[in-house]
């Protein structure tokens, strides 16, 4: 596969998964052993487990949109920075929906093998989306 190529089934990941919320699109783009290096607490294992994730954010912040800001690609990995943004309506790792709106960042390093994703990692800025919603205090709103 070339790297345009690679760098587009991550877009399309983008668009039709997480956007377009279509999980069925997972086994398409998604090898059935694909692994997730940083899992979401309680994600479980392969395409599966993202699919079960995915419905899981989905319910919590229902209008997410996902938006890549830069990509670079080389042999069978793809970096990518995205920016997502939605409105926490739904219980999401415990916290009862806040109805805050939620800008927040992520990255992304994607293993293309024949084709399909095999296997990422993401680091997303948890700390500044629970600050968003109200979780943690945002600096020079803490207490004492």
């Amino acid at each position: 596969m070339t790297l345009e190529h690679n760098k587009a089934l991550i877009r399309r990941f983008g668009e039709e998964i997480l956007n377009q919320k279509n999980l069925a699109a997972v086994d398409d783009i998604c090898r059935p052993d694909y692994i997730e290096h940083d899992p979401a607490p309680g994600q479980g294992p392969g395409a599966e487990g993202l699919k079960q994730w995915f419905s899981q954010v989905f319910a919590a912040f229902p209008d997410t949109r996902w938006t890549i800001e830069e990509q670079v690609a080389e042999g069978e990995h793809v970096m990518s920075r995205w920016t997502w943004r939605g409105t926490h309506l739904g219980e999401f790792f415990g916290i009862p929906a806040t109805g805050k709106h939620v800008t927040v960042a992520a990255w992304t390093s994607d293993h293309i093998v024949d084709g399909k994703l095999a296997d990422s990692r993401i680091i997303l800025d948890m700390f500044g989306m629970m600050q968003q919603m109200g979780v943690i205090p945002a600096p020079g709103q803490g207490g004492s």
